[in-house]
């Protein structure tokens, strides 16, 4: 899942435009009003009215000469403004346990499929857990995707506990040897605080089927939601103590900045990133390549 350099090509398209045709638009660092014009392109961007004028005014405290050293200037700072917590996937259960969640139409159930794959390609032995119990069509989705990633699943019925789906998938996984679970569960709003505590509930009964689940608490944001997505993040953050992003649809949203604004805020790493309906098309996320994707001097 590791991304290469040339896959971040694919990487936020329409955002990296706007920012590199829009930094070429602001002439020379020189000016006095290219540090103000730089701020309105980051918060057009996305990226936040307050992280943006920290961001510009740390740009300006380095005194580029040239529009290339301002570029590279506001690589590096961008680079300091994401979460210097780890980004790889922390596994240390037996089996271990990623519980997977977000807003109806996020890509979560994709997302796991995707991510199974990986795993099993990376010599793991996962088992998905179709604990979307709400929607038979959902259950039938993830089994779908497991089956195209050529993994095995336990699925509970419609309408059914998911907690107890989630329990009893876990248990199963350990008496059948696999070493890692896949939860993927219903779609709710961040408003929704009922079924929010639900999934709370999903998250404690792992923990009594498996010491430590969820080992990996992971919220799916659908990157083209922009500045929408902070709001998520902060509760369902606040309800599940999330471990990790993955966002989805990052190579045909303009408002890719976004993940600036959470990552300062919430000290949530992104962790993975999908640019691709493919099975194959999910990617670790590295903080370096993104800024100098978006920002870079670099060619289009």
């Amino acid at each position: 899942m590791d991304a290469e350099p040339r896959i971040w090509n694919r990487v936020a398209t329409r955002t990296r435009s706007f920012f590199r045709e829009g930094l070429r638009a602001l002439g020379s660092p020189l000016a006095p009003e290219f540090y103000f014009s730089l701020e309105e392109l980051l918060v057009a961007g996305d990226v936040g009215p307050a992280l943006s004028a920290r961001v510009a005014a740390a740009v300006r405290a380095r005194r580029p000469l040239s529009l290339a050293e301002a570029q590279e200037a506001l690589e590096d700072e961008v680079v300091r403004v994401l979460s210097p917590a780890a980004r790889g996937l922390d596994l240390p259960g037996n089996p271990a346990v990623v519980l997977v969640y977000g807003i109806n139409g996020a890509g979560k159930t994709t997302t796991v499929g995707k991510l199974a794959h990986g795993m099993k390609t990376a010599g793991r032995r996962p088992l998905v857990v179709a604990a979307d119990t709400y929607r038979a069509a959902g259950i039938e989705q993830m089994l779908v995707w497991a089956e195209r990633a050529g993994v095995e699943a336990f699925a509970g019925k419609p309408g059914g506990d998911s907690a107890a789906v989630a329990f009893d998938g876990i248990q199963a996984a350990r008496a059948r040897g696999f070493d890692t679970v896949l939860i993927d569960t219903a779609g709710r709003l961040q408003t929704q605080h009922n079924l929010v505590e639900e999934l709370r509930k999903v998250a404690r009964v792992s923990a009594r089927a498996e010491e430590g689940a969820p080992h990996e608490s992971l919220l799916v944001l659908d990157a083209s939601l922009g500045q929408n997505s902070l709001s998520q993040a902060r509760i369902f953050h606040q309800a599940l103590n999330a471990t990790g992003l993955v966002l989805t649809k990052l190579d045909g949203t303009a408002k890719g900045g976004s993940v600036l604004a959470i990552e300062s805020e919430l000290g949530i790493p992104a962790k993975l990133m999908g640019l691709g309906e493919g099975i194959g098309d999910l990617y670790a996320f590295e903080p370096r390549w993104f800024a100098r994707t978006l920002f870079g001097p670099g060619e289009e």
